[in-house]
């Protein structure tokens, strides 16, 4: 079978593809020829070449529906793909709007639908979480520097300054925040989200749904370092129920397609789980997921092609993951391909 990965990044802020390449490699139910599809020619994906056969370049999202699609049918003309997984959140629109197009020349795919993006959105999530009674920070949707000024009655500090899609940077003050406010808007414009900081533990659940409002698999872990980018550098698979009810409810309502992070923290006054986030993709730790008993990113290749996936029941807790820096030793000639052909 012959899939194409895309998020290939596996930088200090990795994305989910290696991972998700990983545990395709690890299937118990098809072998895969795997195409990694990157936006950088210096992506660390590219040069592991003991996990991905060939690689190509291709335009980013904000190039519009036409280049990524022409992009994608010159690659489907040499490679005859099967399946693609989009990982990155920036992608989920634009794929999604392609996805009848690519299944006509052969690409399936199985992704959220605009309208659920739309409900999980960041300045949408709060909404969504009120309306079904599932506990989440207050938050506010800030459209101009102004807004900012209206932090400490609203909301108070500390509070986390998100970008639209990705980012979060904790803010003592206006002055911080101001700060954070002009990084996240440089980089992915307005609206910005200032979310109330509450205090203890985070926990994330890495999870599959059927489009239908079955969870496929879900699996729970305990960040146990975090980076100064907010990035779970080392975890632990843990069993929650009240996490895993919490991530089925979701799932159920709004009938999610395709993989899913959800992010808590547990108030460390209550001890009870608020939502932070729910991102519309696999995450960067989801090998975590497959070592522990349930390869979600192979289970969402089946529902890709139309199969029938029974749902996971269990999983090992106790699994740890842990990061690591590694370099990857290639040649100029490697760099100069991709760089002039755009393929290797």
């Amino acid at each position: 079978m012959n899939i194409a990965v895309t998020g290939l990044n596996a930088t200090d802020n990795p994305g989910p593809g290696i991972p998700v390449i990983r545990s395709l490699r690890e299937s118990e139910t098809f072998t895969a020829r795997i195409i990694g599809l990157a936006y950088d020619v210096l992506d660390p994906g590219l040069y592991m070449n003991d996990t991905v056969d060939r690689s190509y370049l291709i335009p980013y999202p904000s190039s519009g529906l036409e280049a990524v699609f022409d992009r994608l049918s010159y690659i489907q003309e040499k490679e005859h793909l099967d399946v693609l997984l989009p990982t990155l959140d920036t992608e989920m629109y634009v794929y999604y709007k392609l996805a009848d197009r690519l299944r006509e020349i052969g690409i399936r795919m199985f992704l959220p639908t605009t309208e659920m993006l739309n409900l999980r959105g960041k300045d949408t999530l709060a909404a969504f979480c009120t309306d079904n009674h599932i506990l989440a920070p207050k938050t506010m949707v800030i459209h101009s520097a102004h807004d900012m000024y209206d932090i400490p009655q609203r909301l108070g500090y500390p509070v986390f300054i998100k970008g639209i899609f990705y980012g979060a940077t904790r803010a003592a003050n206006l002055e911080e925040a101001t700060a954070a406010y002009n990084k996240n808007r440089a980089q992915w414009g307005l609206p910005i989200i200032a979310q109330e900081a509450i205090e203890g533990p985070e926990f994330n659940v890495a999870a599959l749904g059927d489009g239908r409002g079955v969870t496929v698999g879900a699996v729970a872990m305990r960040k146990m370092y975090i980076t100064d980018k907010g990035k779970g550098w080392a975890g632990v698979s843990i069993y929650d129920e009240a996490l895993l009810e919490l991530t089925r409810t979701v799932i159920r309502k709004l009938s999610w397609a395709g993989g899913l992070e959800l992010e808590f923290v547990k108030d460390k006054k209550s001890s009870e789980y608020h939502l932070l986030e729910i991102n519309p993709r696999f995450p960067a730790w989801v090998y975590l997921a497959t070592a522990a008993g349930q390869n979600l990113p192979a289970a969402c290749v089946e529902l890709a092609l139309g199969r029938t996936v029974k749902p996971f029941d269990e999983y090992d807790v106790g699994k740890l993951f842990v990061r690591c820096s590694w370099d990857i030793i290639s040649d100029m000639k490697y760099l100069e391909q991709l760089t002039t052909e755009g393929e290797v």
